[in-house]
C-alpha cells in the first residue's frame, strides 16, 4: 500500500518493549494515522449528514416516504463493512480515500435520517399551526421554526453516526484508505514478532480514543448550539 514503508516496525526478536515505551517511541505516527482517521470520520459524516437531513427533512411528512426511507437506510446498515468496501470497489473501480468516504457517508444515513424524522415530527403542532397563520410557507417554517426546535434529536442522530464511522473506519485500510487501521493491519501481519501487540493495540486504542474525543465533540456541540429555550 501507499505507506507500508513508514509503518513502525517491530523491533528483532528478543527486543520487546513495554506498550507505553512502544507507544512513545511512536507516537509521532500514531498522531498522523489518528488525524487522518479522523478526517476521514468527518468527510463522511459531513456528506452523510447532508443527505441524511435533506432526506429526513423531504419524507417526515409522508409516512409512507418516511417509513421507505427509514427501511432502505436500516438495510444499508445491515451490510457488513467488509462487503461494502467489496462492493465499492468494483462500483467505483478504485481504491483509496474515495470509497472510504462513501462507505462511511452511507452507514451513517439511518441514525441521522431517524433522528431527523423524529426530531420534526415531535414539534407541537400548535407551534406549526402559529407560524402557519402568520403567513410563512412550508419550507422557511420547517428551516425557521421546526428544524431548531428539533435540533437537539437531530444532532443526536449525528453523534451517534459519528461514533459508528470511527469503527467503520478502521477497516478502510484494506482497500488503501488512511488511517489507524494501518496499525492494526500491519500488527496482524506480523502476528509472531516481539511487537506484534503493541502494534495492533497501539492502532485500537488509538481508534477508541478518537471516538472518544468525536463523541464529546458533539456533546459540546449540542450544548452550544442549542437555544437556552428548547434544551
Amino acid at each position: 500500500m501507499r505507506r507500508s514503508a513508514q509503518l513502525p516496525r517491530a523491533p528483532p526478536q528478543g527486543a520487546s518493549i513495554s506498550f507505553p515505551e512502544y507507544v512513545l517511541d511512536h507516537y509521532d505516527r500514531l498522531l498522523e494515522l489518528s488525524l487522518e482517521h479522523l478526517a476521514v470520520v468527518l468527510a463522511g459524516l459531513l456528506v452523510g449528514s447532508v443527505v441524511g437531513l435533506a432526506l429526513g427533512m423531504a419524507v417526515h411528512r409522508t409516512p409512507r416516504a418516511r417509513s421507505a426511507a427509514v427501511h432502505v437506510c436500516g438495510l444499508i446498515l445491515t451490510v457488513p463493512s467488509l462487503a461494502m468496501y467489496a462492493l465499492l470497489l468494483a462500483l467505483l473501480g478504485t481504491i483509496g480515500t474515495l470509497p472510504v468516504i462513501v462507505a462511511l457517508a452511507l452507514y451513517s444515513l439511518l441514525p441521522i435520517v431517524r433522528n431527523t424524522v423524529t426530531g420534526l415530527n415531535g414539534v407541537d403542532p400548535a407551534v406549526v399551526e402559529a407560524a402557519q397563520g402568520v403567513g410563512m410557507g412550508r419550507w422557511r417554517r420547517l428551516v425557521s421554526i421546526e428544524l431548531p426546535l428539533a435540533w437537539p434529536v437531530v444532532v443526536t442522530g449525528v453523534r451517534v453516526s459519528a461514533v459508528l464511522l470511527v469503527g467503520v473506519a478502521a477497516l478502510g485500510p484494506i482497500i488503501g484508505g488512511p488511517g489507524l487501521g494501518e496499525l492494526i493491519f500491519s500488527g496482524l501481519r506480523v502476528i509472531t514478532s516481539p511487537n506484534a501487540v503493541n502494534l495492533a493495540l497501539m492502532g485500537t486504542l488509538g481508534v477508541v480514543l478518537v471516538g472518544m474525543l468525536l463523541d464529546g465533540a458533539f456533546l459540546v456541540l449540542t450544548r452550544v448550539t442549542t437555544s437556552r429555550g428548547v434544551r
